[in-house]
Protein backbone atom coordinates (compact mmCIF):
# COMPACT_ATOMS: atom_id res chain seq x y z
CA UNK A 1 0.00 0.00 0.00
CA UNK A 2 0.73 3.47 -0.57
CA UNK A 3 2.48 5.50 2.12
CA UNK A 4 2.64 9.23 1.12
CA UNK A 5 -0.66 10.99 1.70
CA UNK A 6 -2.99 11.74 -1.30
CA UNK A 7 -1.78 14.76 -1.80
CA UNK A 8 -2.72 15.09 -5.01
CA UNK A 9 -6.94 14.65 -4.36
CA UNK A 10 -9.05 17.67 -4.26
CA UNK A 11 -12.43 15.98 -3.66
CA UNK A 12 -13.45 12.99 -1.04
CA UNK A 13 -16.43 11.13 -1.68
CA UNK A 14 -17.85 8.57 1.11
CA UNK A 15 -19.72 5.14 0.83
CA UNK A 16 -22.65 5.57 2.75
CA UNK A 17 -24.12 2.73 4.90
CA UNK A 18 -21.52 0.99 6.78
CA UNK A 19 -18.92 3.98 6.13
CA UNK A 20 -20.39 6.64 7.59
CA UNK A 21 -23.97 5.04 9.15
CA UNK A 22 -24.08 2.18 11.31
CA UNK A 23 -26.20 -0.41 9.58
CA UNK A 24 -26.65 -2.15 13.28
CA UNK A 25 -28.40 1.09 14.59
CA UNK A 26 -31.69 -0.23 13.21
CA UNK A 27 -31.91 -3.41 15.05
CA UNK A 28 -30.39 -2.38 18.67
CA UNK A 29 -33.21 0.18 18.56
CA UNK A 30 -35.50 -2.63 17.97
CA UNK A 31 -34.45 -4.99 20.98
CA UNK A 32 -37.51 -4.69 23.30
CA UNK A 33 -38.81 -6.65 20.69
CA UNK A 34 -36.31 -8.23 19.25
CA UNK A 35 -33.90 -9.49 22.18
CA UNK A 36 -30.99 -11.67 21.62
CA UNK A 37 -31.35 -11.34 17.79
CA UNK A 38 -31.18 -7.90 17.27
CA UNK A 39 -27.39 -8.65 16.01
CA UNK A 40 -28.15 -12.14 14.23
CA UNK A 41 -31.20 -10.09 12.19
CA UNK A 42 -28.65 -6.84 11.53
CA UNK A 43 -26.03 -9.44 9.91
CA UNK A 44 -28.44 -11.35 7.80
CA UNK A 45 -30.56 -8.13 6.98
CA UNK A 46 -27.13 -6.71 5.29
CA UNK A 47 -26.23 -10.26 3.89
CA UNK A 48 -29.65 -10.32 2.06
CA UNK A 49 -29.16 -6.83 0.89
CA UNK A 50 -25.93 -6.81 -0.61
CA UNK A 51 -26.84 -10.26 -2.47
CA UNK A 52 -30.07 -9.07 -3.75
CA UNK A 53 -28.03 -5.63 -5.34
CA UNK A 54 -25.30 -7.78 -6.92
CA UNK A 55 -27.71 -10.28 -8.39
CA UNK A 56 -29.61 -8.04 -9.88
CA UNK A 57 -26.97 -5.69 -11.79
CA UNK A 58 -25.95 -9.09 -12.95
CA UNK A 59 -29.29 -9.91 -14.12
CA UNK A 60 -30.02 -6.50 -15.07
CA UNK A 61 -33.05 -6.44 -13.34
CA UNK A 62 -32.59 -3.12 -11.35
CA UNK A 63 -35.05 -2.17 -8.35
CA UNK A 64 -34.41 1.25 -6.26
CA UNK A 65 -32.12 0.50 -2.72
CA UNK A 66 -35.87 1.02 -0.82
CA UNK A 67 -37.26 -2.18 -2.20
CA UNK A 68 -34.11 -4.44 -1.95
CA UNK A 69 -33.57 -3.33 1.41
CA UNK A 70 -37.44 -4.27 2.54
CA UNK A 71 -36.55 -7.64 0.62
CA UNK A 72 -33.44 -8.81 2.11
CA UNK A 73 -35.45 -7.38 5.91
CA UNK A 74 -38.62 -10.03 4.79
CA UNK A 75 -36.17 -12.93 3.75
CA UNK A 76 -34.13 -11.96 7.47
CA UNK A 77 -37.50 -11.78 9.39
CA UNK A 78 -38.55 -15.16 7.97
CA UNK A 79 -35.07 -17.05 7.82
CA UNK A 80 -35.15 -16.35 11.93
CA UNK A 81 -38.55 -16.62 12.31
CA UNK A 82 -39.99 -12.95 13.70
CA UNK A 83 -43.09 -12.47 13.58
CA UNK A 84 -43.98 -9.54 14.90
CA UNK A 85 -47.33 -6.86 14.30
CA UNK A 86 -45.63 -4.02 13.47
CA UNK A 87 -42.04 -4.24 13.69
CA UNK A 88 -41.66 -4.33 9.53
CA UNK A 89 -42.23 -1.07 9.61
CA UNK A 90 -40.75 0.14 12.42
CA UNK A 91 -37.19 -1.19 11.37
CA UNK A 92 -37.89 0.33 8.10
CA UNK A 93 -38.77 3.72 9.32
CA UNK A 94 -35.09 3.01 11.60
CA UNK A 95 -33.07 2.42 8.44
CA UNK A 96 -34.39 5.96 7.34
CA UNK A 97 -32.60 7.55 10.37
CA UNK A 98 -29.64 5.13 11.52
CA UNK A 99 -26.80 6.81 13.87
CA UNK A 100 -23.98 8.08 12.13
CA UNK A 101 -20.48 6.29 13.73
CA UNK A 102 -19.06 8.91 16.14
CA UNK A 103 -15.92 9.37 14.05
CA UNK A 104 -18.13 10.77 11.35
CA UNK A 105 -18.92 14.29 11.93
CA UNK A 106 -15.64 15.69 13.06
CA UNK A 107 -13.86 14.31 9.99
CA UNK A 108 -16.29 16.51 7.34
CA UNK A 109 -15.38 19.08 9.32
CA UNK A 110 -12.14 19.03 9.37
CA UNK A 111 -12.02 18.22 5.59
CA UNK A 112 -14.23 21.14 4.81
CA UNK A 113 -12.30 23.85 7.08
CA UNK A 114 -8.91 22.04 4.60
CA UNK A 115 -11.08 23.10 1.23
CA UNK A 116 -11.47 19.31 0.48
CA UNK A 117 -15.04 18.93 -1.41
CA UNK A 118 -17.24 15.94 0.36
CA UNK A 119 -20.26 14.23 -1.37
CA UNK A 120 -21.31 10.60 -0.64
CA UNK A 121 -21.78 7.98 -3.49
CA UNK A 122 -24.22 5.23 -2.78
CA UNK A 123 -26.54 2.30 -3.61
CA UNK A 124 -29.23 4.24 -1.60
CA UNK A 125 -31.96 6.53 -2.73
CA UNK A 126 -31.65 10.05 -3.53
CA UNK A 127 -34.80 10.15 -0.55
CA UNK A 128 -33.11 7.35 1.87
CA UNK A 129 -30.04 9.66 1.48
CA UNK A 130 -31.48 12.81 2.57
CA UNK A 131 -33.14 10.88 5.19
CA UNK A 132 -29.61 10.13 6.35
CA UNK A 133 -27.98 12.70 6.21
CA UNK A 134 -30.53 15.07 7.54
CA UNK A 135 -30.95 12.61 10.66
CA UNK A 136 -27.14 12.56 11.06
CA UNK A 137 -26.72 16.54 10.56
CA UNK A 138 -24.15 16.45 7.86
CA UNK A 139 -25.51 18.34 5.01
CA UNK A 140 -23.69 21.41 5.49
CA UNK A 141 -20.42 19.61 5.47
CA UNK A 142 -21.65 16.99 2.29
CA UNK A 143 -21.69 19.42 -1.32
CA UNK A 144 -23.58 16.32 -2.56
CA UNK A 145 -24.91 12.91 -2.44
CA UNK A 146 -25.31 10.46 -5.59
CA UNK A 147 -27.22 7.71 -6.35
CA UNK A 148 -26.74 4.64 -8.40
CA UNK A 149 -30.46 5.65 -9.40
CA UNK A 150 -28.78 7.70 -12.05
CA UNK A 151 -26.55 5.02 -13.74
CA UNK A 152 -29.89 2.37 -13.06
CA UNK A 153 -27.39 -0.24 -11.82
CA UNK A 154 -26.02 -0.75 -7.90
CA UNK A 155 -22.20 -1.07 -7.35
CA UNK A 156 -19.66 -2.21 -8.20
CA UNK A 157 -20.48 -1.85 -11.58
CA UNK A 158 -18.07 0.97 -12.96
CA UNK A 159 -20.54 3.54 -14.16
CA UNK A 160 -21.31 3.83 -10.76
CA UNK A 161 -17.70 5.29 -9.90
CA UNK A 162 -17.86 6.85 -12.80
CA UNK A 163 -20.48 8.69 -11.94
CA UNK A 164 -18.57 10.47 -9.04
CA UNK A 165 -15.81 11.55 -11.58
CA UNK A 166 -18.47 13.36 -13.77
CA UNK A 167 -20.70 15.29 -11.28
CA UNK A 168 -17.80 16.65 -9.59
CA UNK A 169 -16.42 17.55 -12.36
CA UNK A 170 -12.79 16.07 -11.75
CA UNK A 171 -10.59 13.07 -13.12
CA UNK A 172 -11.03 9.86 -11.03
CA UNK A 173 -7.47 10.00 -9.62
CA UNK A 174 -8.40 13.53 -8.09
CA UNK A 175 -10.84 11.88 -5.95
CA UNK A 176 -10.41 10.37 -2.45
CA UNK A 177 -12.93 7.34 -2.42
CA UNK A 178 -13.45 6.53 1.45
CA UNK A 179 -15.57 3.16 2.46
CA UNK A 180 -15.60 0.17 4.80
CA UNK A 181 -16.67 -2.29 2.32
CA UNK A 182 -13.43 -3.95 1.05
CA UNK A 183 -15.45 -4.98 -2.48
CA UNK A 184 -16.35 -1.72 -2.35
CA UNK A 185 -12.82 -0.20 -1.84
CA UNK A 186 -11.47 -2.72 -4.52
CA UNK A 187 -14.37 -1.72 -7.50
CA UNK A 188 -13.62 1.99 -7.11
CA UNK A 189 -9.56 1.21 -6.97
CA UNK A 190 -10.49 -0.12 -10.49
CA UNK A 191 -11.84 2.85 -11.92
CA UNK A 192 -8.96 5.17 -10.93
CA UNK A 193 -9.91 6.64 -8.07
CA UNK A 194 -7.35 6.73 -5.21
CA UNK A 195 -9.00 4.85 -2.13
CA UNK A 196 -9.20 4.56 1.36
CA UNK A 197 -10.47 1.40 2.98
CA UNK A 198 -11.75 2.36 6.59
CA UNK A 199 -10.99 -1.42 8.07
CA UNK A 200 -14.36 -0.76 10.53
CA UNK A 201 -14.45 -4.25 10.99
CA UNK A 202 -11.01 -6.13 10.77
CA UNK A 203 -11.94 -7.88 7.97
CA UNK A 204 -9.41 -10.15 5.58
CA UNK A 205 -8.27 -8.81 2.29
CA UNK A 206 -10.25 -9.05 -0.61
CA UNK A 207 -8.87 -11.17 -3.65
CA UNK A 208 -10.29 -8.65 -6.36
CA UNK A 209 -9.03 -6.78 -8.86
CA UNK A 210 -7.90 -3.40 -7.80
CA UNK A 211 -6.03 -2.50 -4.45
CA UNK A 212 -6.89 0.11 -1.78
CA UNK A 213 -4.46 2.72 -1.38
CA UNK A 214 -4.67 3.35 2.06
CA UNK A 215 -6.19 0.91 4.89
CA UNK A 216 -7.07 3.31 8.53
CA UNK A 217 -9.20 1.68 10.97
CA UNK A 218 -10.85 5.16 11.90
CA UNK A 219 -12.13 8.02 9.73
CA UNK A 220 -10.73 9.93 12.53
CA UNK A 221 -7.18 8.91 10.62
CA UNK A 222 -8.20 10.51 6.80
CA UNK A 223 -7.41 13.85 7.29
CA UNK A 224 -3.86 12.68 8.07
CA UNK A 225 -4.31 10.00 5.23
CA UNK A 226 -4.92 13.53 2.79
CA UNK A 227 -2.48 15.31 4.21
CA UNK A 228 -4.49 17.55 5.97
CA UNK A 229 -3.06 18.31 9.62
Amino acid sequence: MRTAPLNEVSVCVFDAYGTLFDLGAAARCCADELGDDAGKLAALWRDKQLQYTWLRATQARHADFWQVTGDALDFALEAIGIERSGLRERLMNLYLALDAFPDVRDTPERLKAAGMRTAILSNGTPAMLSAAVSSAQLATLLESSFSVVEVGVFKPHQSVYRLAAERMGVPAHAIAFVSSNAWDAHAASASGMRVVWCNRYEQCRERLPGAPDFEIRSLMQLPGVLGIA
